[in-house]
């Protein structure tokens, strides 16, 4: 029996939720960084460490919240209460991070006395991440899990996705932080309350389960689920290390002082244009294959900024925008065939566990924000980067960040290649796979 296409106005607002996301994730990467250590004096290495340690904390809570989101079962649904209640913890952390009092008010801990000397800054830093990344897993994993579940179709899947995608993309440093913090305390409590509000779940779920412990260990069983984690965690460090660097790029580089922000909307735009391609594409050729095409442009023109100088910054922009419309891979089709791999698990174990594979997923991804600022400050502050406006880097010091910007992303990109080369998942294998999960459920049903 053909599923019934979910309706336009519940793909709009399931969709919404993902702009708080998308709105965060550019700042969180490319700004706040950047705007801790050139505007507010905090050293290259106090960043890179806290960014470390607040993901470590993820290790924990991550499968956790999604063993619990599985597990709790309400008259709303097990989705939507964990998204509601992650609203003022999202706000909270969100004002703290965005506007910091110099002063560096009290935080409830000191680590201090691990010998880790992150100052009254970076224990202030480091505790709002903590409280940010929290709230983040709650939204995330549940939202998330919720796709996987509206819809069983192969193709629709993708189409969740790229609604997602599309609505959540329309979304000098200290006056940029300040225009994304305003933007995300408005866009936070209202987007995710329409999503809440106006989508219902499906409540034809099993809650009853084995352990955290037998979970995980299925989940790794399941060799798709290994292939696609580990594509998506090398696709998603590459694109890290270069959304982290590009600001230094553009300054050291480029000489551009005041209109870095243009680069990101050019690349955003790109990305819009790109999702209905990437959509006809999946579906010609399948979701994996084009999603290596993506990958694949993307590692050969990312080496074409290597050929920049001082006042080429408008020279970036052909090259953003034939990437930015591969990059539109990188988000819409993996986040379309983590439902599959869900559905290889159901059909393998009988078990319903999808926010704990979003758990994982949120904590690869987490995992990707954390190595990747390690990585790059630690490289730039052994190579004696200047990164503050203005600041004159040697020759050598700019070589240095041209290959780390250039080079990187590339490397990390050929290895997601590598990962998903023979991947088991096609159209056919997925609707023979939930062919026989529809059959067991209506045996489970008439029994």
């Amino acid at each position: 029996m053909t599923e019934k296409k979910l309706p336009k106005k519940t793909l709009f607002f399931y969709g919404l939720s993902e702009m708080p996301l998308s709105i965060a994730s550019l700042p969180l990467l490319a700004f706040i960084p950047n705007y801790y250590v050139s505007d507010l004096g905090l050293d290259f290495a106090v960043v890179a460490l806290v960014m470390l340690l607040a993901r470590s904390f993820d290790a924990v809570t991550d499968p956790l919240i999604g063993f619990l989101s599985d597990r709790t079962d309400t008259r709303w649904g097990r989705r939507r209460i964990w998204m509601f209640f992650s609203i003022p913890l999202l706000m909270m952390a969100t004002y703290k991070l965005f506007f910091p009092d110099n002063s560096w008010e009290w935080v409830p801990f000191n680590l201090d006395f691990l010998s880790l000397n992150l100052g009254a800054g970076g224990h202030y830093l480091l505790f709002w991440f903590l409280v940010l990344w929290f709230g983040w897993s709650m939204l995330f994993i549940p939202y998330y899990s919720w796709a996987a579940e509206l819809s069983s179709d192969y193709n629709e899947r993708s189409t969740i996705v790229g609604w997602r995608m599309f609505i959540g993309t329309f979304g000098n440093a200290e006056e940029t932080i300040i225009i994304i913090g305003v933007c995300l305390l408005i866009v936070i409590p209202i987007t995710i309350s329409l999503s809440v509000f106006n989508v219902p779940e499906r409540m034809d779920y099993q809650v009853k389960q084995g352990s955290l412990k037998e979970g995980l260990i299925a989940m790794w069983k399941n060799k798709a689920f290994r292939q696609l984690i580990f594509a998506y965690f090398f696709n998603y460090l590459g694109v890290s290390l270069s959304t982290l660097t590009v600001m230094f790029f553009i300054r050291g580089v480029t000489g551009e002082e005041e209109q870095g922000i243009l680069y990101f909307v050019f690349y955003y735009v790109a990305n819009l244009i790109g999702i209905p391609f990437w959509l006809w594409l999946s579906k010609k050729v399948g979701k994996h294959n084009a999603w290596k095409i993506g990958l694949s442009v993307f590692t050969i023109l990312q080496p074409c900024y290597f050929f920049l100088g001082e006042g080429d910054y408008y020279w970036m922009f052909p090259i953003t925008f034939i990437a930015g419309l591969a990059g539109s891979t990188f988000h819409l089709i993996p986040h379309a065939m983590k439902a599959d791999v869900i559905d290889y698990d159901t059909h393998l174990t009988g078990e319903d566990r999808a926010a704990q594979f979003f758990a994982a997923w949120s904590f690869v991804t987490k995992m990707a924000i954390a190595i990747a600022p390690f990585f790059a400050f630690t490289y730039l502050d052994l190579i004696g980067f200047e990164s503050p406006p203005g600041a004159i880097n040697s020759p050598e010091q700019i070589l240095g960040l041209k290959i780390l910007f250039c080079l990187g992303l590339p490397l990390f990109l050929i290895l997601a290649i590598l990962c998903v080369r023979n991947y088991p998942i096609t159209q056919q294998k997925q609707e023979e796979i939930r062919r026989e999960i529809d059959a067991k459920k209506q045996q489970a049903q008439g029994a």
